[in-house]
């Protein structure tokens, strides 16, 4: 935690004896090593230069979501149109930052709202809390930064995987988690439905997520954005997101993947992202579950959304979570 820190305060790039010499020679410089190449591996830190020239800075700035925010050459329409130029990147980071928590604490991160501004907003560590969970906020950060600057290209197989590796900061060395690519075992889950009902909700089967997942690419490729408003972007962000966990494409990550890419239309379409606060997560896995358990499993043969219909209490629930977004542009609104 405290070579992170070092790295995260720096607004320089540190070498490896210089990182040593900040840590008082504390710790063995193989040690070091390896878990600089760790963070490189995952996209939180940046390597530069060769053998002693090597170099490591930390990849915690988000400069092209600052950029989305400000640039004034950008001729494409985004939902900060109606915001002052001089607010933008305030509420670009307020919006950062509590998608970002949100979807962290939806998976378990245990920190708070405050402290995810406080890493990201002002490059601080947070005392007594893991290192992975602070990891986990800047690997989410970063997947918002890569879908921001994806969305003038259609989706593909390839911004999904990456986005996957940003999110999923973990090192994996099991052949059978793979990171940036299918799962390649089945996996499912224990759950309990909004009546009390146990189950157990079996995913699509790894030999089907390509054929599925080509299914979720195409819809989003081909919505009419003209058509996406308001009042029924809740509809297209709850069939995106309902369709990606139910066919858990990853062996982890899949929530947090989930709620990136059902935010796409919504921001094509250049309206707000939608998140899920964590105050509303039992409400929210309930309501995953009773869909699972209606639809079954997914196959080439069922299709993505078999039963449309039934999306309809999860898409309620969307847009009753679509308040927490909509509220922050409004109150830059009516501010000065």
């Amino acid at each position: 935690m405290a070579v992170f820190g070092q790295l995260k305060q720096s607004q320089l790039a540190l070498s490896l004896p210089e990182i040593s010499v900040l840590m008082a020679h504390s710790i063995p410089e193989r040690t070091l090593r390896r878990w600089l190449h760790q963070w490189v591996d995952t996209g939180i830190l940046q390597r530069t230069g060769q053998k002693r020239g090597t170099r490591y800075l930390c990849l915690s700035d988000t400069s092209f979501t600052k950029q989305y925010a400000t640039d004034s050459t950008n001729t494409e329409r985004t939902f900060l149109d109606s915001v002052a130029k001089h607010k933008r990147s305030a509420v670009l980071a307020q919006i950062r930052d509590l998608w970002t928590h949100s979807s962290t604490a939806l998976e378990g991160n245990t920190l708070t709202l405050g402290d995810t501004h406080a890493i990201l907003g002002l490059g601080l560590t947070i005392s007594g809390k893991p290192l992975k969970e602070h990891l986990e906020v800047f690997g989410h950060a970063k997947a918002i930064d890569i879908l921001y600057q994806s969305l003038q290209k259609p989706l593909c197989k390839t911004l999904i995987y990456e986005l996957h590796k940003a999110v999923q900061t973990e090192i994996a060395l099991d052949i059978y988690k793979p990171i940036g690519a299918w799962k390649v075992e089945p996996n499912g889950t224990y759950a309990v439905t909004s009546q009390a009902k146990q189950v157990f909700i079996e995913y699509a089967h790894p030999l089907h997520v390509d054929a599925l997942m080509n299914e979720v690419i195409e819809m989003i490729n081909t919505v009419d954005i003209a058509t996406v408003t308001i009042n029924n972007a809740a509809y297209y962000y709850a069939k995106v997101h309902m369709a990606i966990v139910h066919i858990h494409p990853f062996w982890d990550g899949n929530g947090r993947i989930a709620r990136l890419l059902a935010n796409i239309i919504l921001l094509k379409a250049s309206l707000p992202p939608l998140v899920i606060e964590i105050s509303q997560r039992r409400e929210y896995i309930e309501c995953l579950a009773d869909y699972q358990v209606q639809i079954g499993q997914l196959s080439n043969t069922t299709g993505v959304w078999p039963n449309d219909a039934l999306l309809k209490p999860f898409t309620l629930f969307c847009q009753q979570s679509y308040v927490a977004t909509k509220n922050l542009i409004a109150e830059a609104l009516c501010t000065y």
